[in-house]
């Protein structure tokens, strides 16, 4: 069976001519593997068939039987590294926490200890009449956040 180690050892060495990142490998049962990469100004499908091209030509056929996809992860898929979270700063976001807790806002900070988004909500305030619009700038670790996935909007 293949190694995701040796695919990302494989992968790593066509990133270095390129800007594009690995945001995740995975080789399946029956050798599938899979590659989503990506790149902070979006990854194009001629990206995709280069490194498709070249991990294939790195394996040898013969010894392993295997089915290779490389692809973009697209919007509805949650983010997997710090990197995504960085490409997406200034953007609308969902988050659902470990305890279930949903979020929406926009991401404002992404580093290695976690993320901070801005968060807008209507609550009544005392004193005043109505509802009135409250942001609060929410700070979550990494350890706290369950998923992650930018907003469409058209």
């Amino acid at each position: 069976m293949i190694s995701v180690d040796k695919i990302q050892k494989i992968a790593e060495e066509k990133l270095a001519e390129s800007t594009n990142f690995i945001v995740d490998i995975a080789v399946k049962s029956g050798n599938k593997i899979i590659v989503l990469l990506d790149n902070d100004n979006g990854v194009s499908i001629g990206d995709c068939v280069a490194m498709s091209r070249h991990i294939e030509a790195s394996l040898d056929r013969e010894a392993d039987d295997f089915e290779l996809n490389v692809m973009s992860p697209g919007l509805s898929e949650p983010f997997k590294i710090l990197r995504q979270y960085q490409k997406n700063i200034g953007k609308q976001v969902d988050i659902v926490t470990k305890e279930g807790k949903k979020l929406s806002g926009k991401l404002l900070k992404a580093n290695n200890l976690g993320v901070e988004v801005e968060s807008k909500s209507k609550e009544r305030v005392e004193g005043k009449k109505g509802k009135q619009l409250i942001i609060n700038n929410i700070n979550l670790t990494f350890n706290q956040i369950k998923e992650t996935k930018i907003v469409i909007s058209f």
